[in-house]
């Protein structure tokens, strides 16, 4: 990268067009990352993994926004936004095509490796929407307009586990894998994952197709590029404490999203919560995302009239409420409390991310860089829950993401005053 990531505000001109080309963005890249929830529990399965070496496909699938952020940065003050997004939705496509070798040799490390690149085209993706959808309207009703955008997210979140836990968990075969030879076994495996490598090859074919489209399109946006940053400069950025808070904010926050969103289906199975088999409870994890999507959009019309600190603190509580309910009772009571969790996650990451933007001005392609590395916590809290559940439970692995979310909660009251009064 030569030291340099990119930064500018290139100063989009906005059109109905373009917001509909950034909302179809959030939709595709939501619903790809929302999979892992469908693929986690099969691979635990197939491989005889433990949580924590689940959580793996987490891990390997976020840490590329921690090394793939401020690269996608300077791709995005090289080439401009249409055309990043090009690189970010072919990268995106590549990695699903890995799925093919990763499915043919059944080896979980080389799925692994498929993971870490789709995720790598999906952080360019998002390191260019965030900034974008930010600048095609007034500063004032940023917090809104990127919570409504979120909601296409959260759409995608939806829809896809639904379909994808029909063609990938109802699909898949159930074998006594302790009855079986090595080479049987690998065998058995190769052939399973066939079923979750045709799908991310739809997928593939899907994400060429809009890259194709996007190219097509690269000269309706007219952008200027303003100025230019070492990585170093767009780091100095973590020093303002409201952006750094809110940066931590951010990783906690994907960090125990994500962590709940992999366990709701073991979780769910557990039969002193729902007791459902596996196909039935991967049918479950959309009505998390599909939460969030319902509160993203009630969101977006919300904090126009209420101040978007407080509302985060208020959501912050009601997810640490929700959480010792589900980790205190039984039955129905116990799953539906975690799957509620969705409906009150939905405004958090874009009231977060633009709490933490405020006042950056022409920085803030650099601050949507920064933070967009910040999804890490995506790699890192599951993992810590994955260790957390294989000591205990997962009921009490629940505590992890709790100290994430009352974190997140002093954030909103700190922030709850307009960045000049703060």
């Amino acid at each position: 990268m030569d030291g340099t990531s990119g930064t500018a505000d290139h100063g989009p001109q906005g059109s109905p067009q373009l917001r509909r080309f950034v909302y179809s963005l959030f939709f595709i890249f939501g619903g790809i990352t929302s999979l892992n929830d469908v693929i986690i529990p099969k691979f635990k399965e197939l491989f005889t993994l433990t949580y924590a070496q689940a959580m793996l496909v987490q891990s390997a699938f976020f840490a590329a926004y921690f090394l793939c952020s401020l690269p996608g940065a300077a791709v995005l003050l090289k080439l401009g936004y249409m055309r990043t997004a090009v690189v970010g939705l072919g990268t995106m496509a590549l990695g699903c095509l890995l799925f093919i070798p990763a499915s043919l040799s059944g080896q979980f490390a080389i799925f692994l490796l498929a993971l870490f690149v789709l995720a790598a085209g999906i952080t360019v993706v998002q390191v260019v929407v965030n900034p974008l959808i930010l600048a095609l309207g007034p500063p004032a009703l940023a917090h809104s307009r990127l919570t409504f955008a979120e909601g296409f997210n959260s759409l995608g979140t939806t829809v896809f586990p639904f379909v994808g836990s029909m063609l990938i968990l109802g699909a898949l075969s159930q074998v006594d894998q302790g009855t079986l030879t090595a080479a049987a076994l690998d065998a058995y495996r190769a052939q399973e994952t066939r079923v979750i490598m045709h799908a991310y090859i739809y997928l593939a074919v899907a994400l060429a197709v809009v890259a194709s489209c996007v190219w097509l399109l690269r000269k309706s946006l007219t952008e200027t590029p303003t100025r230019k940053s070492s990585v170093s400069v767009a780091l100095r950025l973590l020093t303002q404490p409201r952006f750094g808070v809110g940066a931590l904010c951010i990783f906690l926050y994907v960090g125990a999203e994500v962590a709940i969103g992999s366990v709701i289906v073991n979780y769910l199975m557990q039969t002193d919560v729902m007791g459902l088999g596996q196909k039935a409870a991967g049918a479950h994890v959309p009505l998390y995302w599909g939460g969030a999507m319902v509160g993203r959009f009630l969101g977006a019309a919300i904090l126009r009239i209420i101040s978007p600190g407080k509302l985060l603190a208020f959501v912050g509580s009601a997810v640490i409420v929700l959480l010792l309910i589900s980790a205190n009772t039984v039955g129905v009571a116990s799953g539906w409390s975690l799957l509620a969790i969705g409906l009150v996650n939905s405004i958090m990451f874009p009231t977060i991310f633009t709490l933490a933007s405020e006042g950056l001005g022409e920085r803030a392609a650099e601050g949507s860089g920064v933070i967009c590395m910040a999804i890490v916590g995506g790699a890192i809290v599951p993992l810590i829950t994955g260790f957390a559940a294989d000591m205990s439970s997962l009921r009490m692995a629940l505590i992890v993401p709790a100290i994430c979310y009352l974190l997140i909660l002093a954030f909103g009251w700190y922030a709850r005053r307009p960045l000049q009064n703060c």
